[in-house]
């Protein structure tokens, strides 16, 4: 299929959400199966990654193309901290998109300073909430105190945020000027925490038909830091929660279902308003989520394969159908690709590499794409496992943050490359991991003898990203070389 010079362009972004729940991936129960039959017609990255498992740095570097250690968003509460050029705000308004927006923000662009159409924020309790019915959902949510429930949503599917947002979007489109292109964000708060669900998609996953974890609280003593450090304070808040481990994966799965429901809705009403074969669809997440393994729910703790991969799908017009298990890409490849399919400059300080090529079926280097990096930390020294310090949140009751001044200290690197998995740690130690044969991170094979050629090869393509990240802001009086699609390796 092919693409006119200036197709629309519709983002569905999901929040937690880990790939390795879908049966397009391997997984015992068929959660997605649109989605799954969109990658199919597509491309699906196998090796999608996170720039950092935290919800407003992820959306920063989406944004601006850009790591967090050089956007400077590294926690949730900074978003207005943030260094950047032209994002892709700018470079679709410059183009002459229509921009809508529907859902969940958390990003640094205001309300409606960037978009024709704005719906929302929505968050993870709240949305706007307009009718007693909206409201009284919404005060329910609240009371869930972020889950799991034990019993179904006792409101209509047509109060869950996704299934609203998604109606935002249809709105916005249909409103649209027929004679421009139009971007559509559609940005879903779940399956992030409350898990919550209404029936049909409560029950429709049974607890006793959940694929079995890879690994419970004992993973998270094994690995210490602020794995155990996570544990122990939500055991002391929410004493045997790990007990609903079971309840909280059926839950999350038919969250899922319906995400999947809602995204064939939208697809459904694109198709209807003869618009479809001249769109370019992209699903993806911030981050991903720990779904009972390590005994943790949410994130937090580190970078492992559960929180730093995420779904990636491209469907769509100039789109050649591929199912990629090779290349590793980043979320911070999607504004260099988007400039690329609109004919538009790469702007000056963008990081990520352009996916263009490969998503044509044009040649690319496979070198270029033979690693990634995920940045996880506020900066300082990491915290050690026994550390009480003040919290955004007080020790005692049941209210909780994963992402706080314990779990998010230090500063760490993640590369990926081949089989192999390397962390550096700002205070000088470091992690290796074989994750194929160790997918949940257990047997750390740092300084290992056997692992020597293995662990040098990996710094030097961990140093390598390190000096790719130097910042080329402020423009200046030089002229920076800059390469095509932004590959630096042939």
């Amino acid at each position: 299929m092919t693409c006119p010079t200036a197709p629309n362009i519709v983002f569905v972004m999901t929040d937690q959400h880990r790939p390795d729940f879908m049966a397009g991936e391997g997984f015992g129960l068929d959660t997605m199966p649109f989605l799954d039959s969109l990658a199919a017609g597509g491309v699906r990255f196998r090796r999608a990654y996170t720039t950092a498992p935290a919800c407003v740095p992820a959306r920063t570097s989406l944004l601006t193309g850009r790591w967090p250690s050089t956007h400077r968003v590294r926690q949730n509460s900074t978003p207005q901290g943030v260094v950047r050029g032209d994002d892709l705000l700018d470079v679709l308004g410059g183009a002459g998109y229509q921009r809508f927006y529907a859902g969940k923000t958390h990003m640094y662009r205001g309300r409606k300073e960037f978009f024709e159409a704005f719906s929302g924020p929505y968050g993870h309790e709240s949305g706007p909430d307009e009718t007693p019915e909206q409201q009284e959902f919404a005060a329910w949510l609240r009371s869930v105190d972020h889950g799991p429930t034990t019993e179904p949503t006792p409101f209509p599917v047509e109060l869950q945020f996704a299934h609203r947002i998604v109606s935002d979007a249809i709105g916005q489109i249909d409103a649209r000027d027929p004679d421009r292109p139009f971007f559509s964000w559609v940005s879903m708060p779940e399956p992030h925490n409350p898990y919550q669900a209404p029936e049909p998609y409560f029950s429709m996953f049974g607890e006793d038909e959940v694929p079995a974890r890879a690994c419970g609280p004992e993973a998270a003593e094994r690995k210490g830091g602020a794995y155990k450090w996570l544990r122990e304070l939500v055991e002391e808040k929410r004493p045997g929660y790990d007990r609903l481990w079971r309840r909280y994966r059926a839950t999350y799965c038919g969250m899922l279902r319906l995400i999947d429901d809602q995204l064939r809705r939208l697809v459904d009403h694109l198709k209807a308003q003869d618009v479809w074969r001249d769109t370019l669809l992209i699903f993806l997440a911030d981050h991903g989520d720990y779904a009972g393994d390590y005994g943790l729910q949410r994130k937090g703790a580190g970078m492992p394969e559960v929180l730093a991969r995420i779904p990636m799908v491209v469907h769509g017009c100039g789109v050649e159908p591929r199912d990629n298990r090779r290349d590793f890409v980043s979320l911070a490849d999607i504004l260099p690709t988007l400039c690329e399919v609109i004919g538009r400059p790469i702007p000056l300080g963008v990081q990520g590499r352009s996916l263009w090529q490969m998503l044509s079926g044009a040649d690319y280097p496979a070198a270029e794409f033979a690693d990634i990096i995920t940045e996880r930390g506020y900066g300082g020294l990491p915290y050690p496992d026994d550390a009480r310090p003040e919290l955004h949140f007080p020790y005692e009751g049941t209210r909780y943050d994963e992402l706080n001044t314990v779990t998010q200290s230090g500063f760490s690197r993640m590369l990926r490359h081949d089989r192999y998995k390397l962390y550096q740690h700002v205070d000088g130690t470091g992690e290796l991991y074989d994750v194929v044969a160790d997918p949940m991170e257990l047997d750390d094979r740092w300084n290992r003898p056997d692992m020597r050629r293995v662990q040098t090869d990996l710094q030097q393509r961990l140093h390598r990203w390190s000096l790719r990240l130097t910042d080329d802001l402020p423009d200046g009086v030089y002229d920076p070389k800059l390469p095509p699609h932004n590959w630096h390796r042939s």
